[in-house]
């Protein structure tokens, strides 16, 4: 019998790990699925292996999210599941909704989606809908904000772009152009590298900056 251990046991083998599942209801745009299990980067060590695949030393666009498809794709059909990722659409899948219903990510004093073991560095790479219930541990019983009390995301931005209230996109894109914007550019977000949990998490500067040279090209 499959067990989400096993599966994630197998996933780790590509660096990936298990970001939550749940089991899906009305709502959730899942016919057909017992369980959705969502995966992410496996920290450390993530970069090392991607950056080794085919599909990044091709030259071809979107390396990351075709290395996901590849794997998460061969990954589904060897369960019997099928494979779901972000990118798919328009329309897209609601990850961001689905993330929630896993009760391991929440949203954040800033907005951001943050996971118990990513923190605010949290990327989903893809899903895997299963025919069958799969038995699922207990969440956690709190966001990880909850016993944070410097919660220092809330003040980090040095562009005061991104904050409780608000995140101001224009002002964000403005600041990166800026010589002072270079640390969020080769280091990552600053807001996202100032919570604790990402800190531990083990994501490397170069996979941030990475990421940030395709948000901001």
């Amino acid at each position: 019998m499959t067990t989400l251990a096993a599966i994630a046991e197998r996933a780790a083998a590509e660096r990936l790990a298990v970001f939550g599942a749940f089991h899906p209801a009305d709502g959730d745009e899942l016919e057909g699925a017992e369980t959705l299990i969502l995966f992410g980067p496996a920290e450390p060590g993530f970069w090392g292996h991607l950056t080794s695949q085919p599909e990044w030393r091709d030259g071809a666009p979107d390396p990351i999210d075709r290395w996901s498809a590849r794997v998460l794709g061969n990954f589904a059909q060897r369960l019997g599941g099928r494979a779901i990722f972000p990118s798919e659409g328009p329309p897209y899948p609601p990850f961001f909704r689905w993330a929630l219903r896993t009760g391991r990510a929440w949203p954040s004093p800033v907005q951001l989606l943050v996971h118990d073991t990513a923190g605010l560095m949290v990327s989903y790479r893809g899903a895997i809908a299963l025919p069958q219930r799969l038995a699922l541990p207990d969440a956690p019983a709190a966001s990880p904000c909850a016993d944070c009390t410097a919660q220092p995301c809330r003040t980090a931005c040095p562009a005061a772009a991104l904050t409780p209230q608000h995140y101001d996109l224009p002002v964000c894109h403005a600041f990166l152009d800026t010589r002072e914007g270079q640390d969020c550019l080769s280091r990552g977000c600053g807001v996202r590298r100032a919570c604790p949990v990402s800190r531990a998490y083990g994501r490397l500067a170069e996979q941030s900056a990475y990421h940030m040279r395709r948000f901001h090209p």
